[in-house]
């Protein structure tokens, strides 16, 4: 990964410090499997293209924030999450909303990881439609991912449960793609200046209006 040594294995101590924790014990295995799965197929992913297209720093640091939440959310399920659990308490929730982080963050990545590829291959030049069609990318991912629940839902109705953690808000798939577009959204008008100057860093590009 082209950040600096240091860093790089700073980044791999605490993936896999928490892959090993999530796969200890976890509530399920079938869906903790589920659950991890992005996060392992990322790494993957990661280790494939360091080389070839390595992505900036601040790429790099919010998926592995991303995976984090996802080997969480696989160690106890989304509707388990202690810690929101007792936000839960605190606040009178009447449900576990940890998920709603986890989708959060589904859009917030993705948009900072689409907004990169685009920009260095020169996809889109950048103002209006570059920030729409991010978003648009951001929606058919969380979009894909209540296709996948669904799926297991019709495959499996006892993994189906932990999986969809739905806990019986009827909304929860629109609620879900909601906050999947509202953390893309976020994440494109927040982190615009730092990731730019962090792509010239990294490439000497520069995308004055992007």
């Amino acid at each position: 990964m082209e950040i600096n040594k240091g860093m790089g294995k700073l980044w791999y101590l605490i993936y896999f410090a928490v892959l090993v924790w999530s796969v200890i014990h976890p509530k399920d295995y079938p869906t903790w499997v589920l659950e991890v799965f992005p996060a392992l197929l990322g790494f993957v992913l990661l280790v494939w293209t360091r080389k070839r297209f390595p992505f900036t720093p601040l790429a790099y640091m919010l998926i592995l924030v991303h995976c984090i939440v996802l080997m969480v959310g696989g160690h106890y399920t989304y509707a388990e999450v202690p810690l929101f659990d007792y936000l839960g308490e605190l606040f009178d929730w009447k449900r576990n909303h940890y998920d709603k982080l986890g989708h959060l963050v589904q859009g917030f990545v993705p948009a900072i990881i689409a907004r990169e590829i685009l920009l260095r291959l020169q996809i889109v030049a950048g103002g209006g439609w570059l920030f729409f069609i991010i978003v648009c990318i951001c929606l058919a991912i969380s979009a894909f991912y209540e296709m996948l629940e669904w799926w297991v839902a019709l495959y499996s109705e006892e993994a189906a449960d932990a999986f969809l953690g739905t806990q019986g808000y009827i909304w929860d798939t629109q609620s879900d793609m909601a906050w999947a577009m509202l953390g893309a959204v976020i994440a494109l008008l927040l982190l615009k200046r730092i990731h730019d100057r962090q792509i010239f860093r990294l490439t000497g590009m520069s995308f004055d209006g992007a």
